[in-house]
């Protein structure tokens, strides 16, 4: 991987972040009292965070880097996680980080097409990746928000919601990829 810029961000040391009662949580959503506030990213990769190389089922598909494509790629995703029957608060997750992902490539890349996948594995691990063609070569590390702002917590929310996230440069784009990967409680 020279001269491949590589970074994989997981959660960091727990906050205090207020639950929801025990009763009322999906085990999905249980660990969300446990994540911190902050982006952390981490500059070496895990093996055991990336899927095997043939994942049990796959989707892929290609869309302009236009504001409106974010909505399919939403729809997209929706659609294929209820055909895999994939638990709802997976499916609704699943979709608010594709609908980051897509955002930040389409505001950020300079790219004029992105390509998104999904990859279902043995492991009960949904992994969404949004890959772009654009030649920025910076891991992202989200931005200071202030409580005004309209924008910028896309990578918060990320983190809040993925097991794990991370960026790479793409070998099927020529650009950076931006993963997350969500743990599916069986």
């Amino acid at each position: 991987m020279d001269g491949e810029h590589s970074c994989v961000c997981e959660p960091a040391r727990p906050t205090a972040v207020p639950a929801a009662p025990a009763e009322a949580r999906s085990p999905h959503r249980d660990r969300l009292d446990r994540k911190a506030i902050t982006v952390t990213p981490h500059t070496s990769p895990s093996p055991g965070l990336l899927p095997p190389t043939r994942p049990d089922r796959e989707l892929w598909f290609d869309l302009p880097s236009l504001r409106i494509s974010v909505r399919t790629a939403r729809d997209t995703v929706r659609r294929q996680l209820r055909a895999w029957r994939l638990p709802g608060d997976v499916c609704t997750d699943a979709v608010l980080l594709v609908s980051e992902l897509a955002t930040n490539a389409v505001l950020h890349s300079g790219s004029d097409r992105m390509l998104c996948g999904l990859s279902l594995t043995s492991r009960a691990q949904l992994r969404i990746e949004v890959h772009d063609a654009g030649n920025t070569s910076t891991c992202p590390t989200g931005t200071r928000s202030g409580p005004q702002d309209e924008s910028g917590r896309g990578l918060l929310i990320v983190q809040q919601l993925a097991d794990s996230w991370g960026t790479a440069r793409s070998g099927r784009t020529g650009g950076n990829t931006v993963w997350a990967v969500l743990r599916i409680e069986l």
